[in-house]
């Protein structure tokens, strides 16, 4: 019998790039999530019956213990970027890590994958940095063999970074960022999932690698390669942090009066984060050491972004006819 890896969060952004890569290399893929309902769509990522959406909540023991049942492997993909709430930061990605890993090593699971972030510190200056760190910290304890991925701000077609702003840009001339001069190393979600097949598969040595692309870029510089490819003149204008952390004061308390049915755009806690830059360290293990090579964003943005152009999937026919009309 083929062997199963059970993927907590593996609905997600990137946890349905993992159970896609685990399908076609043959495993069964147990996809945990809290509302399998919305999750039917992994399920034509194998053959009949290889990828079945199950019920957990990360928060509970006995669930998580029961869609590790006969797992040989385990990936968390599981992350929040909410501060409050029942599924906040430390209940997901300190809590909720602990909680897998634990049982995991109770289980006698043979590896574990854990989605991390680049930053991750539990002395760090934010809270989501902090919580990040702690989950690894716990990880390690229960089992010390996980490989433990660090990727960067993470694109590709579902993704909440490109397809936001790129959205933004249809409200007018101006479009503002935060920390217009703090350094992303993008990485596309498919190569993070690559590496975490080789962590389930045992082709990665144990430890923690930091995932990034091909190219260090400034906020700035990605928006203004998003606007290149969107065929969209837009100023890309620098919100101070002062002014930001005043306006991300008022967008966390509407949220919090309005019991979070008026979600903040940017809080306090991401205002923090983006004071410091998103780049692999100097002598990290990365995507060499797994034999990956990165891909670049000119390869894959104009895939999903077009449909932001104005003239949707017909802009470049509209482009060739607009010259042959001046020629």
């Amino acid at each position: 019998m083929s062997r199963l890896v059970t993927i907590y969060g593996g609905s997600g952004f990137v946890g349905r790039y993992i159970a896609r890569r685990m399908a076609r290399a043959g495993w069964r893929v147990r996809v945990a999530v809290r509302r399998p309902n919305e999750a039917l769509f992994v399920r034509p990522f194998g053959a009949v019956g290889q990828v079945e959406p199950v019920l957990c909540n990360i928060r509970n023991d006995a669930s998580v213990r029961a869609v590790m049942e006969g797992a040989d492997a385990v990936v968390n993909c599981v992350g929040t970027f909410d501060r409050g709430g029942k599924n906040n930061f430390d209940a997901v990605q300190h809590q909720g890590a602990a909680r897998i890993a634990r049982i995991a090593a109770e289980t006698g699971i043979e590896r574990m994958v854990h989605i991390s972030a680049i930053g991750a510190d539990v002395s760090g200056q934010s809270l989501y940095a902090q919580s990040k760190g702690k989950g690894e910290e716990a990880v390690l304890s229960h089992m010390p063999q996980a490989v433990i991925l660090r990727p960067s701000v993470i694109f590709g077609p579902e993704d909440q970074f490109f397809n936001r702003f790129a959205a933004m840009t249809r409200l007018g001339p101006i479009l503002p960022v935060v920390g217009a001069e703090t350094r992303f190393q993008c990485v596309y979600v498919d190569d993070v999932a690559h590496a975490a097949e080789l962590g389930v598969t045992g082709r990665a040595a144990p430890g923690v690698y930091e995932l990034g692309g091909p190219d260090v870029n400034t906020f700035r510089e990605l928006m203004q390669q998003m606007l290149d490819v969107i065929r969209r003149r837009r100023l890309v204008m620098n919100i101070s942090f002062p002014f930001a952390r005043v306006i991300a004061a008022v967008m966390d308390g509407v949220q919090t009066v309005s019991f979070g049915l008026i979600p903040a755009q940017i809080t306090r806690d991401q205002v923090v984060s983006l004071r410091s830059d998103n780049v692999v360290s100097e002598g990290a293990r990365g995507f060499t050491d797994l034999g990956i090579t990165a891909t670049a964003l000119e390869a894959v943005l104009p895939g999903y972004l077009w449909r932001f152009r104005s003239a949707g999937q017909y802009a470049a026919i509209k482009e060739s006819a607009t010259r042959l009309r001046q020629e």
